[in-house]
C-alpha cells in the first residue's frame, strides 16, 4: 500500500514511534511530519496527503483548529486525532474528523484505524 501520511505532533518522539509502527504494519514508508498545528495545514495543502494524522495539543494552531482547515480544502483525505484525550466517536464527527484514537489505547490502534481508512 504506497500512501503519502502527514503526521503532525508536537513531540519527535511520538512522530517517529508512529512512523515506526505504521511503516512496520502497512508497510507504508512516505511520511511527511509537522510540529505544530499550523505547519501542519501548510505542508498538508502542498503535499496532499492520503491520511493525517494530528494530535489535539499542539502550538501555533492546535490540532481541532487544523483538521477544521484541513476538512474545508480537503475534504476527502481521512483525518485522524492521535490525542491523550479519549472523545470518543461521537465527538469525532462532531468535529468533522474520521476518527479519535486515545495516545493510551496505544500505536497499535492507531495503525488499526490508519488501515481502515487508507482501504476505503
Amino acid at each position: 500500500m504506497q500512501k503519502h501520511i502527514l503526521i503532525a505532533d508536537d513531540h519527535t518522539a511520538i512522530r517517529l514511534a508512529v512512523k515506526q509502527v505504521l511503516s512496520a504494519t502497512l508497510n507504508i514508508n512516505d511520511y511527511q511530519e509537522a510540529a505544530n498545528g499550523l505547519e501542519a495545514v501548510e505542508v498538508a495543502e502542498q503535499t496532499k496527503p492520503d491520511l493525517i494524522i494530528l494530535d489535539i495539543a499542539m502550538p501555533k494552531m492546535d490540532g481541532i483548529t487544523a483538521a477544521q482547515h484541513l476538512k474545508k480544502s480537503m475534504p476527502e483525505v481521512p483525518i485522524i486525532l492521535f490525542t491523550m484525550y479519549d472523545l470518543g466517536p461521537q465527538r469525532a464527527k462532531q468535529l468533522g474528523v474520521d476518527a479519535v484514537v486515545a495516545k493510551p489505547e496505544g500505536l497499535h490502534k492507531l495503525s488499526e484505524e490508519a488501515y481502515l481508512l487508507l482501504s476505503r
